[in-house]
């Protein structure tokens, strides 16, 4: 008898229809992955898709934020309902330099998506991702600000003239 269930045990187990059948599970989504140049280490056995260097803008952030200041036109149905926010677009910066195949990764407005996308393929003269002393495209995430989200303030201390200051002593 012990036999018998166990050989009927085994049955069971070895059969296919025991089992619950799962769906394969989907392929994750790829994540974009941000380079900045702080954030870059030279590894002793790097990946082979992986930069040394990070592509880097003309003049550097300021510069950039100073091409989108010049550059976008901001969308007339965007300022009518006040939007204000940043457009996160990724882009390839290839290896002589030039940015192609804009894609918006964080919408603000159907507007301002578009325009943010047009302003990115403008872009040229980028100084591109090297790799073992090679240029090499890269993907990057670029922030395109409207309506106020990029303007930075600086404060200023409020000096008194030379004269009221030796009056105060």
């Amino acid at each position: 008898m012990n036999k018998t269930f166990f050989s009927l045990l085994l049955a069971l187990a070895a059969s296919p229809a025991a089992f619950a059948q799962q769906p394969a599970p989907a392929p994750a989504e790829q994540k974009t992955i941000v380079l900045k140049p702080g954030d870059m280490q030279v590894q002793a056995r790097p990946a082979a898709n992986r930069p040394d260097r990070a592509p880097v803008y003309p003049g550097g952030e300021q510069a950039l934020g100073l091409f989108f200041l010049q550059n976008i036109n901001y969308p007339a149905a965007a300022k009518a309902k006040q939007l204000s926010g940043v457009v996160l677009v990724n882009a390839t910066v290839n290896a002589d330099g030039s940015v192609t195949n804009p894609v918006v990764a964080k919408s603000l407005s159907p507007e301002c998506d578009a325009e943010a996308q047009r302003v990115v393929t403008l872009m040229s003269g980028w100084q591109p991702a090297m790799r073992r002393g090679r240029p090499l495209p890269v993907l990057i995430q670029l922030p395109v600000p409207f309506g106020g989200a990029g303007e930075m303030t600086v404060e200023q201390t409020r000096r008194l003239p030379l004269n009221k200051q030796k009056q105060k002593h």
